[in-house]
């Protein structure tokens, strides 16, 4: 094959799997759960491997932050709540205490230490989990896939870079 060949080939394929990378599908996905859960708030924390500390990665929430979900996640003491749990964590609203009503589930099948999806800004009940729960799944392995894309994309890169030598 020559090489203008294998280089379209190459061209091609990194293209085509250039297309989903981890970040535009985390922020996808944390702009869809809203809608999935009937809330206008969510996103992701992500949990040491030790279980020690938990810090929020990406947020979806209305413009001006109405319901202060933002102060209320790094202040409420829930990130330590999720740095120890091992399945879903669920508060109920609670007004007098600015508490805006919590949903977090694991996100299953993704490398990445611990992550939780959440959800806040209403009361939640099982049902509701279960279906973020499944939600959670697909977006693990969204997340799963789009990391082995850019794997294979880098691994691309190296035999079109060593083929043109």
């Amino acid at each position: 094959m020559p090489n203008n060949r294998v280089d379209i080939a190459m061209r091609e394929l990194i293209t085509a799997f250039s297309c989903l990378e981890v970040a535009d599908v985390i922020e996808r996905l944390a702009r869809a759960a809203p809608a999935v859960a009937g809330t206008a708030y969510a996103g992701f924390v992500h949990v040491d491997a030790l279980r020690r500390d938990a810090r929020p990665v990406h947020m979806h929430a209305p413009p001006g932050d109405p319901l202060r979900v933002r102060p209320w996640l790094t202040g409420s003491g829930v990130l330590k709540e999720l740095a120890a749990a091992d399945e879903a964590v669920r508060l109920a609203p609670d007004d007098a205490m600015d508490e805006p009503g919590f949903l977090a589930v694991p996100v299953p099948a993704w490398a990445r230490d611990h992550p939780f999806l959440w959800v806040a800004g209403r009361g939640f009940e099982e049902g509701d989990e279960h279906l973020l729960s499944r939600f959670a799944t697909a977006g693990g392995r969204a997340l799963e896939g789009a990391g082995g894309l850019e794997a294979a994309v880098r691994l691309l890169r190296g035999v079109r870079s060593f083929r043109s030598r």
